[in-house]
């Protein structure tokens, strides 16, 4: 797998391990330990343990081999997620890709703390619920969603994001009693850093 800027970097596809226990608590409390978060979340609410989260943090860390998380569309615009596995470096970049470009444009990334322009929620429902069973990453519009949910930088979001993120957290393996826990954990700490200026051009116009 090559993508420009991470010739050096052993990258292989990420998809896989999202059926795997652990890996949704790895992925979506990472963006809780900056200390924003009043309540401590557990692997728990994802329907994992300590030891699913343990063991999955030394696969998804693993300097030898960098996940890739492709999250397609088809109108040929769509989403790639590194972990840049780099010894004394380690982080997460976030890009868009655009229809007729084999190049990658990176919006965000995340290096213990969140920088970067980020989607609305309306951009990120639009890329999250067009798949493309022809292009090689994501299908599931469940695990897609939550792949982009770090990206949301938008305050002004529809009373039914929440009930979305549920629905999306149960289909991936979370207990029904605790997915609104954790959906409304997320959707606050998302909130409260959140830095999205409507002034802003959208990474998804062009400009």
């Amino acid at each position: 797998m090559l993508i420009k800027g991470y010739d050096l970097g052993p990258l292989v596809p990420g998809e896989p391990l999202s059926v795997h226990p652990g890996f949704w608590s790895n992925y979506l409390l990472a963006m809780c330990s900056d200390g924003a978060c009043d309540e401590r979340p557990v692997p728990e609410w994802f329907g994992e343990d300590g030891a699913d989260a343990d063991a999955m943090s030394e696969v998804l860390f693993d300097p030898e081999r960098w996940p890739v998380f492709r999250v397609p569309t088809e109108s040929g615009l769509g989403a790639v997620v590194i972990y840049r596995n780099l010894d004394g470096d380690y982080g997460t970049d976030y890009f868009l890709t655009h229809p007729g470009s084999s190049s990658v444009e990176q919006i965000a990334s995340w290096d213990g703390d969140f920088s970067g322009t980020g989607l609305t929620w309306t951009e990120l429902t639009g890329i999250a619920d067009n798949p493309s069973p022809a292009a090689e990453g994501a299908q599931d519009t469940a695990t897609r969603l939550l792949l982009l949910l770090p990206l949301l930088t938008d305050l002004d979001m529809p009373e039914t994001a929440s009930a979305r993120l549920v629905s999306s957290l149960t289909a991936v393996g979370a207990p029904q009693d605790t997915a609104s826990i954790a959906a409304d954990h997320l959707l606050t700490h998302l909130a409260r850093r959140s830095r999205h200026d409507p002034a802003w051009a959208s990474p998804l116009s062009g400009n």
